[in-house]
């Protein structure tokens, strides 16, 4: 391990053996850390955390700390790390608490820009963008593949599906699905990201099955219930880019934006 003489390394902690940790990091007792992990000078890492192989987490990120919410009353939760995660400088990622699955999780690939806040019992895939300041709530469930825009914020218990994208400065106030492009404060659809779709290989079938969802959705007038019925007819007629609307209204809890 490359480890700098005047980081601070609780016992217990779980390190890999080519794990390097600069100048003046703590690492917490219940800490793991897999191989090929870099963490930068000035980092903190606390509490229940559990982090995989070739993350790199840049200068004064503080990761698995309690929660900001009154109600922890010191509950052994978690924070999960994936593999392959770009944590850039003043991060700051919460553990979970007792009210939900007790713990926060952060997928694989995602490059998270500086001055990210993933409150507690988030939920993140893989493959998303998080640009600088993004900022989430508690119980906030954001899929694969998302780009949240500069100080895009958040509420508590919102979803945003697969491959959405919010321009900067949005407050998001409720659920954006999936494919939505989404901005404004309170943020409002504007169509769908289908330069994304484009480059991550959807066919142009495939876009066009999607817009005309979006269209059900927002552009006929219909009831959301109409709208949610139409386009999961057409996810069981085999269109399976459809099939992330189906689990995104399963799961959706404070309403889509409209």
């Amino acid at each position: 391990m490359a480890i700098h003489p005047t980081a601070i390394i609780a016992d217990g902690a779980k390190i890999a053996d080519d794990v390097e940790i600069g100048a003046y990091s703590i690492i917490g007792a219940n800490v793991s850390i897999g191989s090929g992990t870099w963490v930068g000078p000035h980092v903190v890492i606390e509490g229940h955390t559990s982090i995989g192989k070739n993350n790199r987490i840049f200068q004064f990120c503080s990761l698995g700390a309690v929660p900001q919410d009154k109600k922890y009353a010191g509950e052994p939760t978690r924070l999960e790390i994936g593999d392959g995660n770009t944590i850039r400088e003043f991060c700051t990622f919460n553990i979970g608490t007792a009210q939900d699955v007790g713990v926060t999780r952060l997928g694989n690939n995602n490059w998270i820009m500086a001055y990210v806040h993933l409150g507690h019992d988030c939920q993140i895939g893989d493959n998303t963008i998080f640009a600088n300041n993004a900022t989430l709530g508690g119980h906030v469930h954001v899929g694969d593949w998302v780009i949240l825009g500069g100080f895009t914020s958040v509420h508590q218990f919102c979803h945003i599906g697969d491959h959405a994208m919010t321009a900067f400065s949005s407050a998001v106030a409720q659920d954006v699905p999936p494919y939505v492009m989404a901005h404004g404060n309170r943020a409002v659809p504007a169509g769908i990201n289908a330069e994304g779709l484009k480059r991550r290989g959807f066919s142009p079938e495939q876009i066009r099955s999607i817009r005309n969802a979006y269209k059900a959705l927002y552009r006929k007038g219909l009831p959301f219930d109409d709208a949610r019925a139409e386009i999961e007819t057409e996810a069981a007629s085999g269109k399976e880019e459809l099939a992330a609307f189906v689990r995104f209204f399963a799961a959706a809890s404070r309403g889509i934006i409209r």
